[in-house]
């Protein structure tokens, strides 16, 4: 099941990720949450630099290279790409695995060779094979280039794929990489910056992957550190954790301004995702619950009730400690775990949830 994009705001996404793992918002000098509550910002990482907008990230469209026929972004800045290697870095110090989607011209690519790190260059832009390559021959097997779209993994309609559009087995069983026991982890981690024209579904398709242990995430709890425009990120924090810089942020006016630039989020899926109620197998039904909240968002929360489940509302609302007059959009990432919970485990009523057994799949 997939939840459509249309009509959903960019918060629920990043309230369904935050209820999935250890969150991470680097602005990249752009936030715009201004005099956000204490109460508000918990949870986070306290590592959070910040970088300055539209600086160090560069553009090409498909009037440069006609094989391509959207607009990517690439780290074109070694400072920003430094910045990048700290962060993914941490406390070790060499030997990572990095997949780096689209790297392009490799300015990323060089930082994180030397910083010691493996690294597999997925590209799907033929116009940076070569250089890429080049770099590979330089660097005793320490580089893998892949002619490969990672944020095209595993497409719904497969047929028959052809690269750069791969399947995640097709990609891990050529590096030899087998799959990893949930709660060991998985030595690998993915960084990119989202695709322009479709972030909100590839968010999507990602959380999807993540609660229905599919994809890269067959595989094991893969960490992903992507660059997301500000527009995805700028809700305000009624629905998720939001870290922000004292005395550096100001109120933007200007659209252009928030699809332009971008911030930094680090997803580390939790090791015990999945030991409580929610499972791989009803994940359908937590995105449903989801979806059918946020098609109004401003609405009460008791309104939408009856329409996904026969229990008594007003008993749920209890069971919650939420008010009758709570809004969709007051909700936590973990008042919504609250609620999917207490709606699975309620021993009152045979039927728990009113929904079609599957919904149609509408994201590509």
């Amino acid at each position: 099941m997939w939840v459509p994009g249309a009509g959903i705001p960019s918060r629920l996404t990043l309230s369904a990720f935050t209820r999935a793992g250890r969150f991470c918002v680097l602005n990249s000098g752009v936030a715009r949450w201004k005099d956000v509550p204490a109460e508000n910002c918990r949870g986070l990482y306290d590592f959070h630099p910040q970088l300055k907008p539209d600086v160090g990230f560069g553009k090409l469209s498909s009037r440069v290279y006609k094989s391509r026929s959207e607009t990517k972004r690439y780290v074109t800045s070694p400072r920003v790409a430094e910045t990048v290697v700290r962060m993914l870095r941490g406390k070790r110090k060499a030997g990572q695995l990095i997949l780096e989607c689209n790297p392009g011209p490799g300015v990323l690519t060089r930082a994180l060779l030397a910083s010691g790190a493996r690294v597999i260059a997925l590209e799907s832009d033929k116009h940076f094979l070569p250089g890429l390559k080049s770099l590979r021959d330089s660097v005793n097997g320490r580089l893998e280039v892949i002619y490969c779209d990672f944020f095209k993994l595993d497409p719904r309609n497969r047929g028959t794929v052809t690269p750069p559009v791969m399947t995640s087995d097709m990609l891990f069983q050529y590096l030899g990489m087998k799959a990893h026991p949930w709660k060991k982890g998985f030595p690998l981690k993915v960084v990119g910056i989202l695709p322009v024209k479709t972030e909100r579904n590839t968010l999507w398709k990602i959380l999807h992957d993540l609660y229905s242990c599919s994809s890269v995430y067959k595989y094991g709890r893969a960490e992903l550190n992507l660059f997301v425009s500000e527009k995805e990120c700028r809700e305000p924090t009624s629905s998720f954790d939001a870290y922000t810089v004292k005395g550096q942020l100001e109120k933007q006016r200007h659209r252009e301004s928030l699809e332009q630039n971008l911030c930094f989020i680090q997803l580390t899926p939790h090791r015990n995702l999945f030991t409580g109620t929610l499972t791989p197998f009803n994940y359908d039904v937590f995105f449903h619950m989801l979806r059918q909240c946020f098609m109004k968002r401003n609405a009460k929360l008791i309104d939408h009730l009856p329409s996904l489940s026969p229990i008594d509302a007003v008993y749920i609302l209890k069971q919650i400690k939420k008010p009758k007059d709570v809004r969709v959009v007051d909700m936590y990432p973990e008042d919504f775990q609250r609620l999917f919970e207490t709606i699975e485990c309620s021993e009152d009523d045979t039927c728990k949830w009113l929904y079609d057994e599957f919904m149609e799949d509408t994201l590509t």
